[in-house]
């Protein structure tokens, strides 16, 4: 185990760096876990590299590195990535060369990106902040080969802008931070006055919500990288906190891949070029489209093993609106423990899309997810809390739906796809496997009555705003 020593409270990065306030140590377990020995070696690093101030300098994470220019035959083949920032420049992670025999063996390299204070690329790639913390690094690679490098990190410092600057927007109550990811490319060279390893390449939000302090690991098993992040308590004022006797948890694990998508023409309303949590290339086979790659970001597929109880519901190619009591468009809870896997053909004249979460019975008090198709953004309205003093401000993501030539070479915008899950307060959503929103509902019901569908037109068609295309619930999840 390679973790951070405190030698000095506080740090932060809105105060002064204390040299030796973190260090790096090594601890060892000689039976699988149950107990860990710090090493007489420590502090195997006793601080950050000579002649940087640093706002930070910590969390580290080893990993190998296959996008890297140092890689050699004789040079190690792992790398060690520790997170913070450089004092008015940039935000950042110090790279150092690990000696795969020996870890106790660090080389520092240099940093590994220079985006400068508050690099803030669009509403698409959000806030960059001035320190980072928890950075990990991978390299994912779709399936024909090509692959990219990828950073997820928490941004602090960061600020407000867009949907944030609302009154009424979660963001506006919670501390300033997000969590990010960002596409580097290794430099060509370095020069004397910019040491830098990589530069940007594109960028977006790995977490649109409450969602902190994301790590990952390579899945053997599976042949995949998996996240956890931190569920944040932040929403809750200290008393009722502290009533409640914890505070936050530990998300569902996500799978994260190079998401590509070939052939594609456009965004449902946005130039592709606008978009920065995207990279776009020309095709080779069809100069009019290009190939969009970008970080995806969905459920664990291992999650269904919560299924295997619970009560499953489906409702399939329903026209939305319904000019009803709406009752077809419902589907019950008893619960507050599910799942929903729904999907959407949404039509040029729809004016929102979504769902209805309900906490009492005639769905007066409710959660509300919805797609905005002429902004391009999806709303999770929570309801009004007891207490004034409970942020149940609203949460907002930037998403669009890609049109792209199908096989028969006719233009198909794909499906709008909503995956959530929620567990008793949390409520984790996901978008066309590349958004991803995580929020707390603070509610006095103890479960949860029912899920209804609904879309609006903005003109008077005849044809429908939405279709719902497929729509499963499973209530009851448990393990």
């Amino acid at each position: 185990m390679v973790y951070t020593s405190v030698g000095h409270l506080p740090i932060h990065y809105t105060v002064p760096y204390v040299p030796g306030c973190e260090s790096l140590s090594l601890a060892v377990s000689h039976d699988n876990g149950e107990t860990w020995l710090r090493q007489d070696c420590n502090p195997i690093l006793t601080g950050p590299p000579e002649n940087i101030q640093v706002t930070g300098w910590r969390d580290p994470c080893i990993t190998a590195w296959s996008g890297s220019q140092q890689r050699q035959s004789d040079s190690p083949s792992l790398y060690g990535f520790i997170s913070g920032g450089i004092t008015g420049k940039t935000p950042t992670i110090f790279v150092y060369a690990v000696q795969p025999t020996d870890l106790r063996k660090w080389k520092y390299l240099g940093p590994l990106i220079d985006v400068g204070l508050n690099f803030s690329p669009s509403r698409w790639s959000g806030d960059f902040g001035v320190n980072w913390e928890v950075g990990n690094l991978m390299t994912l690679a779709d399936n024909t080969g090509a692959s990219r490098d990828f950073v997820i990190m928490g941004s602090e410092g960061c600020l407000s802008s867009g949907l944030h600057n609302d009154p009424n927007s979660a963001w506006h109550r919670r501390v300033a931070r997000a969590q990010l990811w960002v596409s580097v490319k290794p430099k060509e060279c370095k020069n004397i006055t910019d040491d830098t390893l990589t530069t940007y390449a594109f960028s977006g939000i790995f977490d649109h919500g409450c969602y902190y302090a994301a790590n990952s690991f390579w899945d053997v098993q599976t042949s995949q990288q998996i996240v956890f992040g931190w569920i944040t308590e932040e929403d809750l004022p200290d008393t009722l906190r502290h009533r409640q006797g914890w505070s936050g948890l530990i998300t569902l694990p996500r799978v994260v891949e190079l998401r590509t998508m070939r052939h594609v023409i456009k965004a449902r309303s946005s130039k592709l070029d606008s978009i920065t949590s995207i990279e776009a290339v020309s095709s080779s086979s069809r100069s009019d489209t290009v190939i969009i790659r970008t970080l995806g970001i969905r459920p664990d597929p291992r999650l269904g093993r919560l299924r295997e109880d619970a009560q499953k519901s489906q409702l399939r190619g329903i026209s939305l609106p319904v000019l009803s009591d709406g009752i077809s468009t419902n589907m019950p809870l008893t619960t507050s423990r599910w799942e929903l896997d729904a999907e959407f053909s949404v039509s040029q004249t729809c004016g929102r899309v979504g769902i209805e979460i309900a906490h009492s019975p005639d769905f007066e008090h409710c959660t509300v997810l919805s797609w905005d198709p002429q902004d391009e953004t999806f709303t999770i309205h929570r309801p009004q809390p007891a207490s004034d003093n409970i942020n149940q401000g609203f949460e907002s993501a930037p998403h669009t739906l890609f049109t792209y030539l199908n096989e028969q070479g006719e233009e198909e915008e794909e499906s709008l796809h909503v995956h959530a899950f929620f567990d008793m307060s949390v409520l984790e959503v996901f978008l066309n496997g590349r958004t991803a929103i995580s929020t707390r509902i603070y509610h006095p019901a103890d479960r949860c009555f029912g899920l209804r569908f609904f879309a609006d037109s903005i003109h008077d068609e005849p044809q429908p705003a939405a279709v719902l295309v497929r729509g499963e619930s499973w209530d009851g999840l448990g393990v």
